[in-house]
């Protein structure tokens, strides 16, 4: 297999999955066998111009704890993205390419102090709070800063909920306000976030109204206040499109009525999913299985053609690339690199991860035509706090990625922002060549 650096470029009308399905031809015979990634940083670059086509008026910070890959992130650079960074390692990966202090947001409320003396030195001066000793450690730490105050918002109907840990109530924003303008420090806007995958476009317009009240008491305090950060939540996935759509109207038509355009207030956004997650496939190997009778294992088998049922064991698992199964909850409908017949008969299946845990099941009750040890199994849209979080329990290494990019958007990368933004316009010509 190729090495897990750097990007190859495709051919011409090879995609990522061809790409993928080359690897495993060349792993037949041989002992390679590991789990890995293939990443289609096209599809950051397709992803990349929709948003900036949907909404016109809103600056994307990538929100790096979401992949951090550095091709990712080198991408994401060259395009001219700003990112969202949570930690010195963070801030240090995206300033090592080059992406100047005020593309940076430190966009954690909570942050160690070495961490913010680290900003300091390095010039990234917009960091966000919701707390007194917050302001309090960087009033001593950081002279230059300029804060962002972040405010509670409705996530009750989002896959994740954010706010049982991060955001001010909209009652205790006029002390934050009034304790910044005694302690010195600068507050240059509100930030919110929805919650990860947001399934209610409304919660969106809320905020941002929200947001407005607190821009007036800011401003009533002395602060001035110029920035708007409407976090992320946004979808990634393959079938991301027509929620996207749905989400953008709804934060357009809000910051119309709250914010309008030539009122002096800069629009950003925190995407981390919406880039990445539909970018990354996964292919993983079955290394072991066992042939169970129905009875001994209780699965639905309604659909089962025969009296028996599979357990499978994958090279990666809950302590490597699926860990988020555990608080996302996501529906994981893995295929078999082999394509089954139509006549092949469906048992129920199960899948564990490689570990010594008993709690790593990646996935019970599915249907799935029976398979060999050694054969593949691909999980498509695996790019979002996948790779970012896996750990290295019973000595185990998270999967390698392949970073590959089309040939069309090589040469995307090579336009200035004024003509990214013309081709963003007309996105029918980029969903073509894509």
């Amino acid at each position: 297999m190729l090495d897990f650096t750097g990007s190859a470029l495709l051919e011409e009308g090879v995609t990522a999955r061809v790409f993928l399905d080359r690897l495993i031809q060349e792993s037949q015979g041989t002992d390679d066998t590991d789990a890995f990634f293939v990443a289609d940083l096209g599809d950051v670059v397709k992803k990349h111009l929709h948003f900036l086509k949907a909404l016109p008026r809103v600056t994307p910070f990538y929100a790096v704890k979401c992949n951090s890959s550095p091709e990712v992130v080198r991408t994401l650079a060259q395009l001219g993205t700003g990112f969202d960074c949570a930690s010195k390692t963070e801030l240090e990966l995206v300033q090592g390419f080059g992406v100047p202090p005020d593309r940076i947001i430190y966009a954690n409320p909570c942050k160690q102090l070495s961490h913010i003396q680290h900003a300091a030195k390095t010039g990234v001066t917009m960091m966000t709070f919701d707390s007194e000793s917050e302001l309090d450690k960087v009033s001593s730490s950081h002279p230059d800063a300029r804060m962002i105050l972040r405010i509670v918002a409705d996530d009750s109907r989002a896959t994740l909920a954010l706010s049982p840990k991060f955001g001010a109530e909209l009652s205790a924003c006029r002390h934050l306000l009034e304790v910044a303008k005694r302690l010195r420090v600068e507050v240059i806007g509100v930030s919110f976030h929805v919650g990860s995958v947001s399934i209610d476009p409304q919660t969106f317009a809320q905020s941002i109204a929200d947001a407005g009240m607190v821009f007036s008491l800011g401003k009533e305090l002395g602060h001035d206040m110029h920035l708007l950060d409407i976090g992320g939540g946004f979808p990634g996935s393959a079938d991301y499109y027509e929620e996207f759509e749905k989400i953008s109207a709804v934060i357009n038509t809000a910051l119309d009525k709250h914010f309008p355009e030539g009122c002096g207030v800069e629009v950003v956004a925190e995407p981390g999913r919406y880039y990445v997650a539909s970018a990354f496939i996964l292919a993983v190997n079955i290394i072991g299985k066992k042939e169970l009778p129905l009875e001994e294992t209780g699965l639905d088998g309604a659909r089962n053609s025969g009296s028996k049922n599979f357990e499978y064991y994958l090279n990666d698992g809950m302590y490597g690339s699926f860990f988020h199964v555990s608080f996302e909850k996501p529906v994981l409908n893995p295929s078999p690199h082999k394509v089954p017949s139509l006549d092949q008969p469906l048992y129920a299946s199960r899948l564990w991860g490689h570990s010594s845990k008993q709690m790593d099941c990646i996935v019970d009750g599915l249907q799935l035509p029976e398979l060999r040890v050694g054969e593949w199994l691909i999980f498509e849209n695996l790019g979002a706090y996948t790779a970012s979080i896996a750990f290295t329990f019973n000595g185990l290494q998270p999967p390698g990625t392949h970073h590959v990019m089309p040939q069309w958007a090589r040469k995307v990368m090579q336009l200035d922002p004024e003509a990214l933004l013309q081709l963003s316009h007309s996105m029918e010509k980029v969903m073509l060549v894509s």
